[in-house]
């Protein structure tokens, strides 16, 4: 399966962002609000400058305390994310994640971001693909 039917799967296509300078309790507020376990750090909602996960704030809380909510994204954030494209296989993006330990995948393309896809997207997908080969093969062995 391509990350391009992953996003199609998708119900919202959109990809959260806040621009740079903007502050971590901002960040927190969003990702709580949208129940979304990263957001994109973009100055102009198309360019992917980093990512922010739940996981770089809790870092930062364990190792700085409350203050890093006053910080800005830009000092917390992964720079230069792994992304990956539409055209790309699934199994090689669960691969980057995994091996990358990441939940959170850029679908950028010519320098813009078409999309976000989740670990938990990739795993929804390759149960589905799972699923229809499970359904085939009972089919051919049924004789239906």
């Amino acid at each position: 399966m391509q990350v391009q039917q992953i996003l199609n799967s998708k119900e919202a296509f959109d990809v959260i962002t806040v621009v740079p300078g903007s502050s971590v309790s901002a960040a927190a507020k969003l990702l709580s609000s949208k129940r979304i376990g990263a957001v994109i750090v973009s100055p102009d909602g198309k360019a992917c400058a980093g990512i922010l996960s739940e996981r770089d704030i809790v870092r930062e809380l364990g190792r700085k305390g409350a203050a890093c909510m006053d910080d800005t994204v830009d000092s917390l954030m992964t720079k230069d994310p792994v992304t990956c494209t539409r055209g790309d296989d699934s199994d090689d993006v669960f691969r980057k994640m995994t091996d990358g330990r990441f939940r959170h995948l850029p679908v950028v393309e010519d320098n813009v971001m078409i999309g976000l896809i989740s670990i938990g997207d990739v795993v929804k997908a390759r149960l589905s693909e799972l699923a229809m080969e499970k359904d085939a093969l009972e089919g051919m062995i049924m004789g239906r």
